[in-house]
Parts: structure tokens; sequence; C-alpha cells
């Protein structure tokens, strides 16, 4: 298979939804050799966070020298960047190479694996073939019945932060949805939680306690922010100190320092990270769709909040940069809470420009600015991504507004591309 075909198969469809669980991904492995076992691990988890917890965490390792594995989903771009080894996306022609070698295996099992399954042991092999160590991996959905928990001994077990997402999958309440994210746990693993749920804490430590783990937690009262500006923000974290982070939010420096605290965690692991590893890493750091300022003239920002605690988080973000409010682009997933998403953007928002994101789980544009009516707010619906793009970025420079795009990590790579119709360069992404 060429690259093309390769993502045609892979995404064709055949191999079902999500369906948790951990047989196909074990016997697929296991016909494959079994890659994962030759590998070390930074296994994380987390309702939100967890993306920039691994791409800084993963800056800082290759700051360090190490040759580094990063698995995350889902892509903004190209779907390479679901694997990258020492901070490059796969190559076309390697992932055409390893689907074509995995795919006669894939076909011959009775049980088929799942899309999300078989991408994970592509990236298996992937990263035993560029002899990561470690890799940063992300896990899809819950963790417990997890493709990515084939895993035996993790390095560290992480855990960002609980919230209500994926309730049908992973439960109805905080304390359900900790253990489906504490089946990562493995016996003796130091355990990183970062997350501020009491009924949370309670099964996760529990969980912990079961297995012999050790459990760390970020110290909050030793967070300082110096400065926070459209450019990034400068911040002390305990011995950690004029620390700069490109990333914009109000929350990054709480996600850095999860990061931080992980540190010495993998220093008595034997990694050899100095201060100047650290920071230097968060400084390098790239993320993109995290509040990300993708153009300047006029200031357009993306954000991949697609829950209530993503919003909540962007809007606060909203907040503390532009407490005179902004223009909204947005567009959401129909099974998202998305009128209580919208009372929290309605909150900050001048006006919104909705539009319906190309996924089949996507609300109407229609539907969604009716929402928004209701809550007194001037609102308009749009065909297509690129005429409310278009509306958007017209309206901000006769206004001098600036616009923030948010609502599911699925329309970026749309809504950047418009822009770069728009402007005629390249704006965004890695």
């Amino acid at each position: 298979m060429n690259y093309t075909e390769a993502l045609d198969y892979i995404h064709c469809g055949f191999f079902g939804g999500t369906r948790p669980g951990l047989e196909r991904v074990t016997e697929l492995l296991g016909m494959l050799g079994n890659p994962q076992d030759r590998l070390r691990f930074i296994h994380v988890t987390g309702t939100n966070g967890k993306g920039s917890f691994c791409a800084m965490l993963d800056s800082i390792l290759r700051a360090a020298g190490c040759r580094t594995g990063l698995y995350t989903s889902p892509y903004i771009r190209r779907f390479n960047e679901r694997m990258m080894a020492d901070g490059s996306p796969i190559d076309d022609d390697e992932l055409a190479d390893i689907a074509t070698e995995v795919r006669p295996l894939a076909e011959k099992m009775a049980d088929k694996p799942t899309e999300f399954e078989l991408i994970t042991a592509v990236a298996m092999v992937y990263f035993d073939r560029h002899h990561c160590d470690p890799v940063v991996l992300e896990v899809g959905m819950g963790g417990r019945l997890d493709a990515t928990n084939i895993i035996k001994t993790p390095l560290i077990d992480v855990i960002t932060g609980i919230a209500l997402d994926h309730t049908k999958i992973l439960g109805d309440t905080l304390g359900k949805i900790a253990a489906e994210k504490a089946g990562i746990f493995r016996r003796g693993t130091p355990v990183l939680w970062c997350g501020d749920s009491a009924e949370a804490d309670t099964v996760i430590r529990a969980k912990a306690a079961e297995l012999g783990c050790d459990i760390f937690t970020p110290d909050r009262k030793a967070l300082r922010v110096k400065k926070y500006s459209i450019d990034g923000t400068e911040f002390d974290a305990g011995d950690f100190k004029d620390l700069t982070l490109p990333l914009l939010g109000s929350y990054q420096p709480l996600n850095a320092q999860n990061v931080l605290t992980a540190v010495p965690l993998l220093r008595n692991l034997g990694f050899n990270i100095s201060d100047a590893d650290v920071k230097n890493g968060l400084g390098a750091v790239k993320w993109p769709a995290r509040f990300e300022k993708v153009t300047s003239d006029p200031l357009f920002i993306c954000d991949g909040g697609h829950n209530p605690e993503g919003i909540e988080a962007a809007v606060s973000s909203i907040e503390k940069y532009f407490p005179d409010g902004v223009n909204i682009v947005t567009g959401v997933m129909a099974d998202k809470n998305y009128g209580q998403m919208a009372k929290m953007i309605a909150s900050v928002a001048k006006k919104v420009f909705c539009l319906t994101p190309n996924n089949t789980r996507s609300l109407s544009a229609e539907a969604y600015a009716e929402v928004y009516r209701k809550l007194g707010i001037d609102s308009e619906a749009f065909d297509g991504i690129d005429c409310a793009v278009l509306a958007a970025y017209e309206n901000g420079k006769k206004t001098k507004s600036p616009t923030v795009c948010l609502g599911s990590l699925y329309m970026y790579g749309d809504v950047v591309a418009a822009l770069e119709k728009i402007t005629g360069r390249h704006v965004g992404g890695f």
C-alpha cells in the first residue's frame, strides 16, 4: 500500500467504532512480536490536559537528549501527528510500510480490531523500529479497557484530572470515571494524580493503595505566575525558576506544573534531566489548538475545548486576556452538553459565528446558533466553515475585536485551512 491507500484502509470503517477491551489488540500485537514489551512508557490519561502534558514532557525529555516517542489523539491537521519519534511525525512511506505489515494479520483475526486498536499497533511497531525511550503514551479513552493499556510496566502512570465526559462509556459519576482511568495503574508504579475532585481522589488513592503505588500530587501553592501575555507566560514552580511557556491559556501553567512534578520522579528512575533541560524544553514546546494564536492582525485564537470543563478553562483564559469580550467561532458535537457550554461561552461573547464541524456527530450550525439567540447573544449560522471563518475574520478586522474559535478539536484543521486561504500563508500547527 502507498500512503493514501494506508489511510483509506485505516479509516475505512471496516473495523467498527468504539469497542472497549484488550483482547483484540493483545492478539494483534502478539502476531507482531509484542513490540510494546521492548519499550518503556509514561502512561497518561485524564479528561482534559493530557495532550498538553504529553507535549510538554516530550519536549523536556528531548531537550535532555532522549529519543522520545509521542502518541496522542486526535490529530489536528495530518494523521501522521498521532505518532512522533524525536519530535517528528511518522514519515508517509513508513506509515504505509507498517500498515502493509499489519494489514494481513488484522484481516485474518476472527474478531477484527477497531480503528484505534489498529493505529495503536502501528504506533508500537513504529516506536520499536526507532528505539524510542521513553514513549509518552496518551490514552485514547478511559484507561482500563483502552488499547494503550496493553503495556505491562510503565515508568509512571499519570491522571491529569477527572471530569464528566464520555459518560455513556466510562460512567455517569466522577467516581466511576476515576475507576476507569485508574485502570492503567500497575503494581508498584509511581502514580501522578493532578486533579482536584474529592470523589475521584478517594477512588484513585484506594486503587493506588491496593497496588502498592506511591502517589504524588502537584503543590499548587508553589506555582507563581509572574506574567501573562499574548506571547507567552512567565512563572516559577517550586524549585524551578524563571520559566517561560509559549503556550497560551490560563490553564497551561497548571499543566506545566503537573509535568514539573513528574521530573523528579523520572530523575529517580535514572533520567538525566537538568534544570536547563526543563527550561529549554518548556520554552520550545508546541501544541496546536490549545488557546493558540494563529493570526495576529486581526487576532485569531483557536482552542480545542470540547466539553464543559474544557470550555470553562477557555472562558477563564478569555476573561484574563480579553476582559472586554471576544467574537466566537464555534461548532460542537451533538452528544456534548452544548447547552451548558453555550451558557459559559455567552458570558464572554460579543457575537457568535456558528458552523457545523465536518463530523457525523456534529450539531447543525443553525441549531447551535438558536441556542445562543435564546441566551440573548447575536448569533449567525453558516452553511460552510470557510464562510463562517471569513465572516469572523472580516468582522474582527473591522471592529478590532479578537476572535476565539472553540468547541471541537475536529474543526481546527478546517478553520486553519480557511484562514490560510484568506491570508495566503501558513498559519498555526506544528
